[in-house]
């Protein structure tokens, strides 16, 4: 049985996130992975696209500041070896070997169809976990990074392969731009039908406005700043049976949306988020850490990583989501309670954990950390 919850009349006031802390933006890379299938069920369609896991050293060759009061710097990068790049499709993301260790994922926001560039998109965070901080103070032009990718987990199927819609609506938040503007170039190149909402703090918060606007009428541009919070429907104009919906943004956009297109028989929503869901069906459980014997208390509300990282700040870690793999650890005694949407059952029956997302089944868990 599903439950129907009510649409939102309003979006909650801290739609765009705040100004202050909040958690790293990965993914914009990758950022928030779920992708959903809204008719009267939900189901869910294999992640497609280009994947490359491998490690390729690049350069930054162009730096541009793309939103000056939001602080969005985009960087262009190179392989340092002058080879052609690997292949990728609207929606994938890198993620970035920083110089201080820290992995972090962005989305490509340029052409798939340049082989020899990748451009990422950053907005700086003073308040987050640094990542953002170091792309903007780090990655000067000439600067060398490790990247990994690309990866899709935010996957552009378009109307006729692999998609019933017969039209695409675009959502983007702010930043949330930087998957989606690969997916609007490539509808608009291959003559889809389709129209998209932007929407941000103020026109000067939102980058990529000129590469967006000049599209015309396919796009509404709507601002806080002139005309007020949208509510879910402003976001979603002439969507009906048959449209295929893509959004990105902070998590309170995409969760609106969510909500309001589930009661939409015949609509199809893809969406990523910038940052983790909040723990649901949350209980409090111990999680020892084998090689020091430290014992941490998880609170219900609070991930294993939350609480690993106020003791292991240098502990790896990236889309808080459970499908990067990067925070994987083994689980030395204990019953998993998991929550990632990649571990094989093999790897599940050998004690590996995605401590982002997943929990205890019991009391306790002994970790190999």
């Amino acid at each position: 049985m599903t439950t129907r919850r009510p649409v939102p009349a309003e979006l909650p006031p801290d739609l765009y996130g705040g100004h202050g802390s909040d958690r790293p933006i990965r993914i914009i890379g990758a950022v928030a992975e779920a992708r959903m299938r809204w008719a009267s069920l939900i189901h869910r369609r294999p992640v497609t696209g280009a994947v490359d896991s491998g490690r390729l050293r690049v350069r930054v060759v162009e730096r541009r500041i793309e939103a000056h009061d939001a602080d969005v710097v985009s960087l262009v990068l190179r392989a340092t070896d002058g080879n052609a790049l690997p292949t990728w499709r609207p929606g994938a993301h890198l993620d970035l070997e920083l110089p201080s260790g820290r992995l972090r994922q962005y989305s490509l926001c340029g052409d798939p169809a340049d082989r020899y560039h990748y451009r990422v998109a950053v907005r700086r965070i003073p308040g987050g976990l640094g990542g953002s901080v170091e792309v903007h103070d780090e990655l000067g032009v000439g600067a060398e990074v490790t990247i990994r990718g690309p990866r899709n987990a935010f996957p552009f199927v378009l109307p006729g392969h692999g998609s019933s819609a017969a039209r695409v609506h675009f959502v983007a938040g702010g930043i949330g731009i930087t998957p989606i503007l690969p997916m609007v170039r490539m509808a608009h190149r291959l003559g889809v039908d389709w129209t998209m909402v932007y929407t941000g703090r103020s026109r000067d918060t939102i980058p990529f406005l000129a590469d967006i606007e000049s599209f015309g009428s396919r796009v509404t541009v709507r601002t806080d700043d002139d005309g007020g919070l949208p509510a879910a429907a402003d976001l979603l104009p002439g969507v009906g049976v048959d449209t295929s919906v893509y959004c990105c943004g902070p998590v309170p956009m995409t969760s609106a949306i969510a909500a309001a297109v589930r009661d939409m028989p015949g609509v199809e929503l893809y969406s990523e988020r910038f940052s983790a869901a909040p723990v649901v069906d949350g209980k409090p459980f111990r999680v020892e850490l084998a090689r020091t014997g430290e014992v941490l208390d998880i609170p219900a509300d609070r991930s294993v990583l939350d609480e690993v990282l106020r003791v292991r700040p240098d502990i790896a870690y990236s889309c808080r989501q459970g499908f990067c793999r990067t925070c994987k650890v083994r689980v030395l005694d204990g019953q998993p309670d998991h929550r990632d949407t990649v571990l094989t059952p093999g790897e599940r029956a050998d004690g590996e954990l995605l401590i982002c997302v997943s929990r205890c089944a019991g009391e306790r868990l002994v970790l190999d950390l």
